[in-house]
């Protein structure tokens, strides 16, 4: 009596049928359709913010080396020199970044290293200051072309 009330249990219990296993698969897709395009976004919203970092490293050696020199006139090594973190810039390409400077004021740029490769540049003239960006609207740079 038990034996076959087990063996009637095993033949009635069936698994998914194919329109369920479809469902779920269905279900699955649209939801990876939806998070994908969002985690690609994030490697260049990093590369933005590494590049954004970089260039206030830049600014805070120029103003080390201004303290130190009277002037601003320098290149990226001497940069370098002052701020050691500026040497960790994501594979060492210093073609992407750039220093120049006078007596009075300077200007760094470093280019982001994601698809969006928007140049961020802070420039100090006397005593103003200016974060401007060349792609505006792409990446981390805001319509107005700053950041």
């Amino acid at each position: 009596m038990l034996l076959q009330a087990i063996r009637r249990r095993l033949n009635d219990e069936r698994g998914f049928t194919l329109i369920e296993l479809l469902v779920v698969i269905l279900i699955i897709g649209i939801l990876a359709a939806i998070a994908i395009p969002s985690f690609l976004n994030q490697k260049d919203k990093a590369n933005d913010a590494a590049a954004k970092s970089y260039v206030r490293n830049m600014q805070t050696a120029q103003e080390t080396y201004f303290t130190d020199n009277s002037t601003y006139a320098n290149s990226v090594a001497t940069l370098v020199g002052v701020e050691s973190s500026l040497a960790d810039y994501p594979d060492g390409n210093a073609a992407d970044v750039s220093a120049t400077g006078s007596a009075t004021g300077f200007t760094v740029s470093a280019k982001s290293k994601g698809t969006s490769g928007v140049t961020y540049t802070i420039t100090k003239s006397g005593s103003a200051v200016t974060r401007t960006c060349d792609r505006p609207s792409v990446g981390g740079c805001n319509a107005g072309g700053s950041w």
